[in-house]
């Protein structure tokens, strides 16, 4: 998942999902029937145990489970939910007959956040798992709000694209990622042509047009589960193709400047024909060298996107770092 697509999964409330745990098979019934009626989804297991091999297949954001039950009781299966590393936090409700002080402050300090004695009032019930919902839709809200500032510090803001603080932190990331498995790693500097003369043309606002629908088209066209773009600067930006050789680099580099060349780019000003200028650095096929830094590989990107337009522009050229300084030009 892309960091936007978890930011989007994050703007929805919490689904109304239950775990109840209850060893009495006649109470487990009456409470899942009840808790359903009251517009709960409900997963009810025997013991504390069978809670937890539920907890560890899905994320279920309320755990409403009886203290005393064989296996794993209800407050060691507090203490193992809250040392599991889930998608959100669990509201853990403990439900029990013993209603000393001390048995209460152990449920609390194992995890739980509330508690009821039993025998259970179903309308105390219902009101403290709404209390508990208000808790889980606050936590939602903050998680999301995070996560919304995070995607906004890696961003660009024109364009969408990952900014170059972005690139600077991941690329060195993906680079070691393909030294340890042995795979290639290409990337593409590519540059808009004639970019200052658009604007002088059509104007600052068109050209920021262009930027972004040449973000993306490319974004669109390259492999969204492992492929990413970074705004590199200005009309500059650089695509990282991870686990992907020279040869496959230069195809991918062919195949977006054919497509940014291949329809005008509707601004407020009028159709604007782009074209743009390649430089394709790959590491070999068997992974980046243990001497191969970031800086070298952007470099090298650089320099042909350089020798690209040198010969002419709207072409893309590329080398293979380790094994050769030698431009390939295509046409």
């Amino acid at each position: 998942m892309s960091d936007l697509d978890s930011v989007t999964s994050l703007t929805g409330e919490p689904a109304a999902t239950i775990l109840l745990a209850e060893d009495d098979p006649v109470t487990r019934m009456l409470m899942t029937r009840f808790l359903k009626k009251a517009g709960y989804e409900v997963d009810a297991v025997a013991n504390g145990s069978e809670a937890l091999d539920h907890m560890m297949k899905r994320y279920y954001p309320m755990l409403v489970t009886d203290w005393e039950m064989p296996e794993m009781d209800g407050v060691a299966l507090c203490k193992a939910v809250r040392n599991m590393q889930l998608d959100g936090y669990v509201y853990a409700l403990l439900l029990t007959a013993r209603d000393s002080k001390e048995h209460i402050i152990a449920g609390l300090e194992a995890g739980a956040d509330d508690y009821l004695i039993k025998p259970v009032h179903e309308a105390e019930l219902i009101a403290r798992l709404n209390a508990g919902r208000r808790i889980l839709n606050l936590e939602h809200s903050l998680r999301a709000a995070n996560q919304r500032n995070r995607i906004l510090s890696i961003t660009d803001a024109l364009t969408g694209a990952y900014n170059r603080r972005y690139l600077m932190e991941q690329l060195p990331r993906e680079l070691e990622r393909c030294r340890r498995y042995a795979y290639p790693l290409s990337v593409l500097m590519c540059d808009v042509d004639h970019f200052k003369k658009i604007n002088d043309v059509r104007g600052h606002a068109a050209g920021d047009e262009v930027l972004q629908q040449f973000a993306a088209r490319t974004q669109k066209s390259i492999r969204s589960t492992s492929d990413w773009v970074a705004r590199y600067g200005g009309e500059e930006f650089l695509v990282v193709l991870p686990e992907t050789p020279h040869d496959g680099a230069l195809h991918v580099a062919e195949k977006l400047r054919d497509l940014i060349a291949a329809t005008p780019f509707p601004t407020r000003n009028g159709d604007c024909a782009v074209t743009a200028s390649f430089g394709v650095a790959s590491t070999g096929p068997n992974g980046p060298d243990i001497s191969l830094k970031v800086d070298k590989l952007i470099r090298a990107a650089d320099e042909c996107l350089y020798q690209s337009k040198q010969n002419g522009r709207n072409r893309s050229s590329g080398q293979e770092v380790e094994l050769t300084m030698t431009l390939k030009a295509l046409g």
